[in-house]
């Protein structure tokens, strides 16, 4: 179904794509129980996402914004926030306002981006309370996996952006052996930890049937066997 989803602003209608929403997680923000909405639209095409249905900048499948609000209302209270997640959220010229609204009825923020908008993040910072942000390797391979040219500077200066607002967060990098070697992936920690960074996830692709064709198919993916003293900041999840 089709739907039309608007918020107000002080210039114009705009429209917030909304492509999935999960009414309880555990796991979009550590130790907070949330709902999390699905921005639709992505400007890369990492060869290892999951969520390849939020690629498109426009579905025929989208959620509207006033059942969403609604649902929110009857968990004041009950939920700690809300998570936006994607696609990349910060594609849309509506998330800023999108964030106020769910701010007004007293919902802590979190916010999954893939640092592709800079600038875009860089407005909305002061208004979330955490952020989960994809570093997904060295800043110089990142073509390899989005698919985009200069796509790791912009995450470069999201990263540095990020640190320097003190907004709490979480630095997250999907690992898959044809993608990311083990050298590479310990230079990215080690880059990490010298800019500042606290708290780091290694996180497990998720092996679907669509899962690139160039890729393994093998359904488990071990993580590198680290030396003890590189996990001193590190947790291991599976998304």
């Amino acid at each position: 179904m089709s739907v039309n989803i608007s918020l107000k602003s002080e210039s114009s209608l705009i429209e917030l794509h909304v492509g999935g929403f999960v009414r309880l997680s555990t796991c979009d923000w550590p130790d907070e129980l949330t709902a999390t909405i699905f921005c639709q639209g992505c400007s890369w095409n990492c060869v290892y996402c999951h969520n390849q249905h939020l690629l498109p900048t426009k579905s025929i499948k989208l959620i509207a914004w006033d059942d969403i609000l609604n649902f929110l209302k009857s968990r004041r209270g009950l939920l700690d926030g809300v998570v936006f997640s994607g696609g990349e959220p910060t594609l849309q010229a509506a998330l800023p306002d999108a964030i106020r609204t769910i701010r007004d009825m007293g919902f802590r923020i979190g916010l999954h981006t893939a640092g592709s908008y800079p600038d875009r993040l860089n407005t909305i910072l002061s208004l979330v309370d955490w952020v989960g942000l994809d570093v997904k390797g060295p800043f110089n391979i990142y073509e390899r996996i989005t698919g985009v040219v200069g796509s790791g500077d912009k995450v470069s200066t999201s990263l540095h952006l990020l640190l320097d607002s003190g907004v709490a967060n979480e630095i997250r990098t999907t690992v898959h052996p044809e993608l990311l070697t083990k050298d590479e992936l310990l230079d990215l920690m080690e880059y990490l930890v010298n800019v500042g960074v606290k708290h780091y996830a290694i996180q497990q692709v998720r092996v679907t049937d669509s899962f690139n064709e160039l890729l393994s198919k093998t359904k488990y993916m071990p993580f590198f066997d680290l030396p003890h003293h590189d996990k001193r900041f590190i947790k291991y999840c599976v998304r």
